[in-house]
């Protein structure tokens, strides 16, 4: 493999090149056919479920700092989900990119401003979760919708951030495809080293380096400094609550949501990240084992159609796990079909059933956190 052909295919959606591997042709295509199911799936779950949770969350309940974690989340995979169509195209056209250089640098930061703003979302509920169990007082003085809101726009900032190097370094080139037929396609690929020339050796080592560099921080702040934290803090939980049973029986329904948020995850996105270590190894001098370049054309598709169905996954979790949500949900759907298929009515009985409506309300809102 040569040095162009093989940083146009560093990354999670370009097939790499694939002449060697003509015996896994077959294979390569249920792949690539598995890869479409999921990102369909994906999207429309995705898009669905993540828009129910935004609008149940931040219209139909009562506004408070779990709200506000959960808001966030979907926010989070709602935009990842809403730019899938993308993916899906790309993957369709067997890698050929239509949408320009733009689009293909939104798409790459799209992502990874999910996987960063995700993981430190959970990291933020991680440690008010810690918050209230060891220091219960503190935080029933302290914690309110005010400061958890600014912690989330700590978290974006901190997301955009991460994620920016990926907006900035993703780029298109036109090259000869032979499964198009040596026909000349668009891909969207990292172009570390910010220029066309493959060949000087300088420029390739600066390509190198850019390209471990990325991977690296992505893998330590984007997963093992987050999840380390995250493991902390419930290792110190679950002994408390050991410790005291009535605070376990009042802290067992959130403390179940939320640690099956975060082990979905750590199952979606950890395969995803190994497979970013192992085809960093692909890249380094003097690289020559075929048995990885085996593993990264198998693992790769598996591993991200894992990652992308996590951002589908949490609103089913909360529909499953969190009856308030629940609830919230079906009343909120209900009210919505109500008025969709009910008759034009009198002005008074309009005004009276509003007040009605206002009354029940009142009598059964709830602390809503889930």
């Amino acid at each position: 493999m040569n040095a162009t052909s093989s940083y146009l295919n560093n990354t999670t959606d370009v097939p790499r090149n694939y002449t060697s591997f003509d015996n896994f042709a077959n294979l390569r295509q249920s792949l690539n056919t598995m890869s479409l199911v999921v990102y369909c799936l994906a999207f429309v779950l995705g898009v669905l479920g993540n828009g129910l949770v935004i609008w149940v969350t931040g219209f139909k309940m009562k506004k408070t700092v779990n709200t506000i974690w959960f808001l966030n989340l979907a926010v989070a995979d709602f935009l990842f989900t809403a730019f899938l169509p993308l993916s899906i195209t790309y993957q369709a056209l067997d890698f050929h990119w239509p949408f320009g250089r733009f689009m293909c640098k939104m798409k790459s930061a799209v992502a990874f401003l999910n996987i960063f703003a995700s993981v430190w979302i959970l990291v933020v509920i991680s440690v008010d979760r810690y918050v209230s169990v060891v220091w219960p007082v503190w935080a029933q003085n302290h914690r309110n919708t005010r400061k958890a809101s600014w912690a989330s726009l700590c978290v974006w900032v901190l997301a955009v951030i991460l994620s920016s190097p990926y907006f900035i370094f993703r780029d298109i080139i036109s090259t000869t495809s032979s499964t198009h037929h040596n026909k000349d396609i668009i891909i969207c690929f990292n172009n570390f080293a910010l220029s066309d020339d493959f060949e000087t050796p300088s420029v390739n080592q600066l390509r190198v380096f850019r390209h471990k560099a990325m991977t690296i921080t992505s893998f330590l702040l984007g997963f093992v400094v987050p999840f380390s934290i995250i493991v902390s803090c419930y290792a110190v939980i679950i002994h408390r609550l050991r410790r005291n049973p009535t605070l376990a029986s009042r802290s067992s329904r959130p403390f179940k949501i939320i640690a099956a948020i975060i082990i979905t995850f750590f199952l979606c996105w950890a395969p995803f990240h190994i497979m970013y270590l192992i085809e960093l190894v692909t890249h380094m001098p003097n690289y020559t084992s075929e048995t990885l370049n085996h593993i990264i054309v198998i693992g790769f598709p598996i591993a991200t159609c894992l990652a992308y169905l996590n951002s589908c996954l949490n609103p089913l979790l909360y529909v499953f796990m969190g009856q308030d949500f629940k609830d919230k949900l079906r009343k909120s759907i209900l009210n919505v079909l109500e008025t969709a298929f009910q008759e034009e009515e009198p002005r008074s009985y309009t005004y009276t059933n509003s007040m009605v409506t206002i009354r029940s309300k009142e009598k059964s809102v709830s602390d809503a956190e889930v």
